[in-house]
């Protein structure tokens, strides 16, 4: 049984890096070998059960000949996994206004 993905997101990445890859007719170990990681990581990333540091998706994109964007277009907040609960910056910067904002 494989292991689950770690978040919508991963998995996301992980389609569209594979996609991209499949689309230039690469293996994973040309993708892997180009991008100087090994083949099991490069493997679990597609899948989405990695969580690859911003340099390794750098180097993949790289390899790829495609911009992080395109391999991160419409991530957000959403994707991430249930356990984190993020609060964006304007709602609690709204919400520390209303506190301290004084009746006239």
């Amino acid at each position: 049984m494989s292991p689950e993905p770690l978040s919508p997101a991963a998995l996301i990445f992980g389609r569209r890096v594979r996609s991209v890859r499949i689309e230039l007719g690469l293996s994973q170990e040309n993708v892997a070998d180009l991008a100087q990681m090994h083949v099991t990581n490069y493997g679990k990333i597609e899948r989405g059960v990695a969580n690859p540091s911003l340099v390794t998706i750098l180097r993949i994109a790289s390899v790829l000949g495609v911009d992080v964007g395109a391999l991160t277009t419409d991530l957000t907040g959403e994707h991430l996994p249930e356990v984190y609960s993020v609060l964006p910056a304007s709602d609690y910067l709204r919400s520390r206004h209303g506190r301290t904002r004084r009746p006239l």
